[in-house]
């Protein structure tokens, strides 16, 4: 089987764990454990989240006085790319001795037409009080909307076209290698006039971007992996019930939080519709066990978990 599994921020960081180099190395490394099974028996694909690992970088650069102005979101997600992915690269490699292992850096292309460049809504970085959020933004052509009792910067965060190495990331899986790509949704791109490629200020949705990359591959299953075993019907009420399965209608019927869940039960259900394969969430120490229908929120055309194993 060809499956795409996209890791969830907790592969690199627990909650309440420090974003140091040495921990975040350690938690992709007991990750990787999970990820080796479906390596050794199928083509493998690996995206990541980079959410903690970019708000550090741009705390940094935005810091850092020898700079005119900090660094541009597109290059930090790139530079965050490089870091998660080399980390993934050696492990996966200290794991599967013999097998080729790529990281790569992807460009994602979105739309200069998408309203989400009218209307930017997605939170980075950390939180100020309104006084110092307008005066940042002033300073560094910022715009900052209220979180809560807090200010923060606001970003576009567009849908994803396409990532733009599909094409390469399928001759890496024609030759065998485990392919690392897409980190953080992709460094976000449009074409100018002239068909040319540039970078804009923009997050995309890593999720989405998973369950786009995953179709344009002919996967033949989307595993989006995190902290939780099982999406939750009625999150956080008492009587809050655990789905194992549903169709995409099913699933798209719940109320699930946009910061959160709502946008992996969006990918999957977007993946299972065009596709008409298997998609799911769940832990990221249950991979080989999601894969085979027994762990985890299975979505699939019928609401029905795979009537054969899958490993």
């Amino acid at each position: 089987m060809r499956v795409v599994v996209a890791l969830g921020g907790n592969a690199m960081l627990q909650r309440g764990d420090k974003p140091d180099a040495d921990i975040q190395l350690h938690n992709i490394q007991k990750a990787v454990k999970s990820l080796a099974p479906l390596a050794r028996e199928h083509e493998l694909v690996v995206t990541h989240g980079n959410g903690p690992q970019v708000g550090v970088l741009a705390l940094q650069s935005a810091a850092d006085q020898s700079l005119s102005q900090p660094y541009p979101f597109d290059v930090l997600g790139a530079m965050t790319q490089g870091m998660i992915g080399y980390w993934l690269l050696q492990s996966l490699q200290n794991a599967l001795p013999g097998r080729q292992v790529c990281s790569l850096i992807n460009q994602t292309l979105v739309s200069t037409a998408d309203p989400a460049f009218q209307d930017p809504t997605k939170f980075v970085g950390p939180v100020y009080e309104e006084d110092e959020a307008k005066r940042l933004a002033g300073e560094r052509g910022w715009i900052v909307k209220p979180d809560g009792k807090w200010w923060r910067r606001v970003v576009p965060s567009p849908k994803p076209a396409r990532v733009v190495e599909t094409r390469l990331i399928r001759q890496l899986l024609a030759s065998g290698a485990v392919a690392v790509c897409a980190g953080g949704g992709g460094v976000p791109v449009v074409r100018n006039e002239l068909g040319q490629l540039t970078g804009v200020e923009a997050v995309v949705d890593k999720d989405l971007t998973a369950a786009l990359l995953a179709e344009a591959l002919d996967a033949d299953a989307l595993l989006l992996l995190t902290d939780v075993p099982r999406v939750m019907r009625g999150f956080g009420q008492p009587d809050a019930q655990e789905i194992a399965n549903a169709t995409p209608m099913q699933l798209r019927a719940g109320d699930f939080p946009a910061g959160s869940m709502g946008p992996k039960v969006d990918a999957i259900c977007r993946f299972v519709e065009m596709t008409g394969d298997m998609a799911a969430i769940g832990a990221l120490d249950q991979a080989a066990e999601i894969l085979r229908g027994n762990a985890g929120t299975i979505v699939t055309p019928s609401g029905k978990y795979p009537e054969t194993s899958l490993l």
